[in-house]
């Protein structure tokens, strides 16, 4: 009864004051709020820089021969085809693994000559760089067995060739003087701009047939995609340890993987949050000295009326709880319009745009929601006691 009444008392005073409450609601709304979009846009960033990684292959390892510059440098000491092979029977878990050979030719495109990039490369080498068909096939064991003459094009590479993905499939196209069939179109996953071995204008056809256009037997990079990502990093360990048995002592091969990169980019992504989070609490702490203002005004106001109930009996403590009351009421109500708005924003944006994926993190509206009561609690402490220990006498006697 003694919570119910405090409860009854608070109401009516906020609900006399409407405009005020309102106004001092909005603060804690605009605090709650900020906090649980601040978190919703830090999980966002994550999860597309997480994703934009991922997409540039599936739990993916590279090996490259490491040349120095101060050695004499040996044929041996490149990567072959024999490695790869290697890799595929000593390696555990390996889901893909293929080689490339990366060549240039000259080509018109556009009424322009300009130089292509030529990947050989085999049929494992769409799982492991994640690529997607546009149209047609890819290569396959019998394009590498027959070593035939086929080659797939990049997506742009295609239209500014043929106008389109799938008029390029069945055309003929000269590479190296050799006339090759067109059978599909690809893109990346994810975008690399170039920054791969794979370019906006990138031709792929069968690393057999590559041979015949580079000297010796060596391969530029080994791609490996194993099956779970807690294979990754034993893998590469042991991707290391076969090129090193396999060649010279002191020859060194780059052997890494994507885990690291992921890992610095979901620290960076915390850290993030967290000093986004602390920012959004300075909005909360301004709400909540907004709410210690009001109360101290309503307090004074409200002396006489405090006077009153002490002289028919109100105790100290009494009082006290029904102006905590009436700050909390403010802070948790305005917490609660809070946390609707800030969930208001990311469920519009996934009803408006189709397949839009935003996480929203449960934790961050706990929080939100529990700092806001917080708030009432610490704020309204000091306006409540000085309600309080109010002088009934002199109450009485306030105009």
């Amino acid at each position: 009864m003694f919570f119910a009444e405090a409860f009854r008392f608070a109401w009516d005073s906020l609900r006399v004051n409407r405009m005020r409450a309102a106004l001092t609601c909005l603060g804690m709304l605009i605090g709650t709020a900020s906090v649980i979009l601040v978190a919703t846009i830090a999980l966002t960033g994550r999860d597309y820089i997480l994703a934009q990684i991922e997409g540039v292959g599936s739990n993916l390892i590279y090996a490259t021969y490491q040349a120095d510059e101060t050695k004499n440098r040996s044929l041996a000491d490149f990567l072959t085809l024999e490695d790869l092979e290697a890799v595929r029977r000593d390696v555990p878990g390996v889901k893909a693994a293929t080689a490339i050979i990366i060549n240039y030719d000259r080509m018109m495109v556009g009424g322009r000559e300009r130089d292509i990039s030529v990947l050989g490369t085999g049929p494992d080498f769409r799982i492991a760089r994640n690529l997607t068909v546009l149209s047609g096939r890819f290569l396959d064991e019998e394009d590498l067995r027959a070593r035939n003459k086929v080659c797939l094009l990049t997506g742009p590479l295609a239209q500014k060739l043929f106008h389109d993905e799938r008029e390029a499939l069945d055309r003929r196209l000269r590479i190296h003087g050799v006339q090759f069939t067109v059978i599909g179109a690809f893109k990346e996953g994810v975008e690399t701009f170039g920054q791969s071995e794979i370019s906006k204008e990138s031709v792929l056809i069968p690393i057999t047939v590559m041979r015949y256009f580079t000297a010796g037997d060596r391969v530029d990079q080994l791609y490996v995609s194993v099956e779970r990502q807690a294979d990754v990093v034993p893998a590469t360990a042991q991707v290391k340890r076969v090129l090193g048995m396999r060649h010279r002592p002191g020859s060194v091969y780059r052997v890494e993987n994507l885990a690291e990169i992921l890992q610095a980019a979901g620290r960076i992504s915390v850290a993030l949050t967290l000093v986004l989070i602390l920012i959004s609490a300075v909005t909360l702490t301004i709400g909540g000295i907004g709410i210690m203002n009001i109360m101290l005004v309503t307090v004074t106001e409200r002396t006489r009326e405090i006077g009153i109930r002490m002289a028919i009996g109100a105790r100290r403590r009494e009082i006290m709880y029904q102006f905590l009351t009436e700050a909390v009421l403010l802070s948790v109500g305005g917490g609660m319009l809070g946390v609707l708005a800030g969930l208001a924003a990311p469920l519009a944006a996934r009803w408006f745009v189709e397949g839009l994926k935003i996480p929203v993190s449960g934790i961050s509206i706990v929080i939100a929601f529990a700092v806001s009561g917080l708030v009432g609690v610490i704020f309204g402490i000091v306006p409540a006691s000085r309600a309080s220990k109010l002088n009934p006498t002199e109450a009485l006697r306030y105009e």
